[in-house]
């Protein structure tokens, strides 16, 4: 069953690889199609990965920022194949860099932060603000900062919740279960199977709790348990 997985995960990677460049030419070739071609392209990611993806909950059409949990890339093809929006993604200005996916990246016009930079976060503000009202593009972060190896959320960053308060803006958590089981890039292996995304009610900025963050991060915590409890689905 391992030395299956194993293969599995390197098919899985051939696959991510080609899609990744068939997109970086079409983005370039069709600059004004970037939300379709994404959207697209992680459709054919996810067929070919034969993941198939469920949802629950209600993804909010005025929606500008989602707070997602993190497990590793299927997060992002799994978001990206569910809407056609032309979606910004925050990523650490290294992945930039990466062969392939830096170029993704790049040609996506994605969201780069420098976190060894004391500015970085006002340029993180600044260019959100850019997105979601100049370009009108909804921007998804990752508020654990990193991928989370296990059941339990990593502390959120306070960049996002900064972020949200200063821009007033209308916030969807996301809780993502599954996606490891189609790749891990920690174990190199792949199982395959259903990603579950499970849309959490919105938080309006202009109306929120003090504690709003605090408490978003409990809810993420207790869908994410609940999954395993009730279905054997972790993170």
């Amino acid at each position: 069953m391992k030395i299956f997985a194993r293969i599995r995960f390197y098919y899985s990677a051939l696959v991510i690889s080609c899609i990744v460049s068939v997109m970086i030419i079409l983005l370039k070739l069709l600059p004004k199609q970037k939300g379709k071609i994404l959207h697209y392209g992680n459709r054919t990611m996810m067929a070919l990965m034969f993941a198939d993806i469920e949802t629950a909950g209600e993804p909010d059409p005025k929606a500008q920022l989602y707070l997602l949990n993190h497990q590793g890339i299927v997060d992002i093809i799994t978001m990206e194949a569910l809407q056609d929006k032309n979606m910004n993604w925050v990523a650490k200005r290294e992945l930039f860099e990466v062969p392939w996916f830096g170029k993704l990246l790049k040609n996506g016009e994605m969201i780069s932060i420098d976190r060894s930079d004391k500015r970085g976060l006002i340029k993180l503000l600044k260019d959100i603000k850019h997105s979601i009202y100049v370009l009108h593009r909804p921007v998804a972060l990752f508020p654990e900062g990193t991928r989370a190896k296990d059941q339990k959320l990593l502390p959120f960053k306070e960049g996002a919740k900064f972020i949200a308060e200063k821009l007033e803006l209308v916030v969807q958590p996301v809780v993502i279960v599954g996606s490891k089981r189609v790749v891990n890039e920690h174990d190199r292996t792949s199982f395959g199977g259903d990603v579950k995304v499970i849309f959490l009610p919105s938080i309006d900025m202009k109306s929120a709790s003090s504690d709003w963050y605090r408490q978003l991060r409990e809810k993420m915590q207790e869908t994410i348990d609940k999954e395993l409890e009730t279905n054997s689905v972790s993170r």
